[in-house]
């Protein structure tokens, strides 16, 4: 009795492990992307020759930048859109140059008052303010003529999974794998 439930034993587990049931439904369709990467991707665009209009009523200077004359990367309503303004070129201890970037919003003090950068978004575009607590039609062009931004998207997969110190442009770009050779760069005059 011993041996033939051992056989019995045997032969249930050999059926049951060869049985099949119908084929499941399809699952879904992978991101696309590069082998290794994860699908989240991110781009950074450099907009250069940016000019600012004067609203006299508001008193204040804006700017529209719509996403699909600078990238053909699609933004969607959850994306996170981060805006930094160039400040020129920093002197570096070996002699050589860096651009310096700062995360808008961004204060000046002035003689008059205080400006400030900053902006609002859509996953359509870009509006960038320069509002003060003083009259600003008499600002100086350095502030609202041929200025240079970068703008980060930033997918929301990424942003929500990270916690990303977006303060600092070079560490948005290492966090999203992107390099200075990766920026697109485009002169809007």
């Amino acid at each position: 009795m011993n041996k033939f439930s051992t056989i019995l034993g045997v032969v249930i587990v050999f059926v049951l492990a060869a049985c099949e049931g119908p084929q499941g439904p399809p699952g879904f369709d992978g991101l696309d992307g590069l082998d290794g990467q994860d699908g989240i991707q991110g781009q950074v665009v450099e907009v250069e020759g940016v000019n600012f209009g004067y609203d006299g009523e508001a008193n204040l200077f804006s700017t529209l930048i719509t996403f699909s004359d600078v990238t053909n990367f699609e933004v969607f309503e959850s994306d996170a859109v981060l805006v930094y303004r160039h400040d020129g070129l920093i002197d570096l201890s070996d002699g050589s140059t860096a651009d310096a970037w700062t995360q808008i919003p961004q204060n000046y003090f002035l003689e008059g008052g205080t400006i400030q950068y900053v902006f609002a978004h859509t996953f359509v575009d870009l509006e960038i303010f320069i509002d003060g607590n003083f009259d600003l039609s008499g600002i100086s062009t350095d502030f609202t003529d041929d200025q240079i931004f970068r703008i980060v998207f930033v997918p929301s997969e990424f942003a929500e999974a990270s916690k990303l110190d977006t303060s600092n442009i070079e560490n948005v770009m290492s966090a999203l794998n992107i390099g200075e050779e990766e920026v697109t760069k485009l002169d809007i005059n």
